[in-house]
């Protein structure tokens, strides 16, 4: 028989969203919490992320991904926060008892006050891509060859292709040059890229790598090992173009096709899932459609800049504090929030939904469905318009935030909130 241990926090997941959602936590004063991660150490993703650019919002400086994280490890030390490494947590139950396995403490049960949920994300694979060819060797996800290079010490291939231009894609494309390889193009089947464009410049152009939009790879070409692949440009149904084709003699394919958060856990908590962003569903606290049970960083949505998650679970980990201190166990109560749907030209709006009497201001984060130049993202309230942003450009590839101030959410009434885009030109 397996003993529950009671606790007030559990926090599943060590990377920057964990973190630092237990440092907040801790610092609003939960002391009986516990923070759970299936590697070996804490830091998650960041770990192989030797690449700079972190920290500028939070830290007002340049840091490597291992620099970054570094600083959220040594604050919960100072805090005295348990991490426990090489567990992995086989269940999270509507009730908030978790069952987890790990080498030095074997089969445990706890029952939380509140959990937060912070697994992070996956990459998507070469199944869900539908890419045909043999399945040969040479072919890997952006992320694992990131790994291999920068963890592990040992490098892919010598003559590269990159399927994708996420931000993790761009990234590898430098970082193999730098080893020495021949990166010999970039490949991404939408008229635009999924990353930053601070990467396109740095990553791509400053190496002679070249782009190709709307192209994707329509043949793989090996049988043990790959030898080479066949690009195509496509329609604007994403369908081959014949006659377009161009040949690729390499060794090597990385996969850069997008993210997917991890939600097995959440879903067995019944946690209700967004279609749009295959994250839960959360109120500004995000605290999910589950009472207790919060979600932060990229299990929620996937973010292309890690001091966003910081931030944002900084919020969630106050939240989860506020939510033991008051020991509540009411059913979230959906008659006295707004709900926040998605307009023209936005996709995957984070929060769903809003109290209508939030304790501070509120972010809205969510990605345009194009490309949008001189356009403007629009907040309106039961068709009143109550916020509007103008930018040169929103990208798919850069998360939109828009501030709503809580003075301002105090003097609305109505039901419903809606984000569009307004305006200028859209290319998708």
């Amino acid at each position: 028989m397996v003993c529950e241990q009671l606790i007030d926090l559990l926090v599943i997941g060590a990377g920057p969203a964990g973190l630092a959602a237990a440092i907040a936590a801790k610092e609003e004063g939960i002391s009986s919490l516990l923070v759970l991660e299936r590697e070996k150490e804490p830091g998650g993703i960041l770990r192989q992320c030797i690449h700079n650019g972190f920290g500028l919002h939070r830290f007002s400086e340049e840091l490597t991904g291992p620099e970054y994280a570094a600083r959220d490890i040594a604050r919960a030390h100072e805090l005295e926060i348990p991490i426990e490494c090489d567990t992995t947590v086989l269940s999270v139950s509507p009730d908030r008892q978790v069952t987890c396995v790990s080498p030095k403490h074997g089969f445990r049960r706890f029952s939380a006050k509140a959990i937060i949920l912070a697994m992070g994300c996956r990459e998507r694979p070469r199944g869900a891509l539908c890419t045909p060819g043999t399945r040969c060797a040479g072919i890997y996800s952006a992320g694992t060859a990131q790994r291999f290079v920068n963890l592990e010490g040992y490098m892919p291939g010598k003559r590269v292709v990159i399927l994708g231009s996420g931000d993790i894609g761009l990234i590898m494309a430098r970082r193999m040059t730098l080893q020495g390889a021949k990166v010999l193009a970039c490949v991404e089947i939408m008229p635009y890229s999924s990353g930053l464009n601070r990467n396109i410049v740095q990553c791509l152009d400053d190496y002679g790598i070249p782009l190709y939009l709307s192209h994707t790879v329509t043949e793989i070409r090996g049988r043990d090992r790959l030898e080479g692949i066949t690009v195509s440009e496509v329609d604007s149904n994403r369908n081959p173009i014949p006659g377009s084709e161009i040949r690729f003699d390499c060794d090597t394919l990385l996969l850069s096709c997008g993210l997917i958060p991890e939600n097995e856990l959440s879903q067995g908590a019944g946690v209700e899932i967004s279609p749009l962003t295959s994250g839960a569903v959360v109120r500004e606290t995000f605290e999910t459609s589950v009472p207790g049970i919060f979600a932060c960083g990229n299990v929620l949505h996937v973010h292309d800049l890690v001091d966003h998650v910081s931030n944002e679970s900084f919020k969630a980990g106050r939240a989860a504090a506020a939510y033991i201190r008051s020991a509540s166990s009411a059913e979230t109560d959906t008659a006295d929030v707004w709900k926040v749907q998605d307009g023209a030209g936005v996709r995957g709006t984070v929060p769903q939904m809003i109290s209508k009497h939030p304790s501070s201001d509120v972010d809205l984060m969510f990605r345009p469905s194009a490309v949008f130049r001189n356009a403007s993202a629009v907040v309106e309230c039961d068709g009143v318009e109550i916020l509007r942003k103008k930018s040169l450009i929103f990208t798919p590839g850069e998360m939109a935030v828009l501030t709503l101030k809580k003075a301002l959410l105090d003097t609305l009434s109505g039901s419903c909130i809606e984000v569009r885009m307004e305006g200028g030109s859209s290319r998708g």
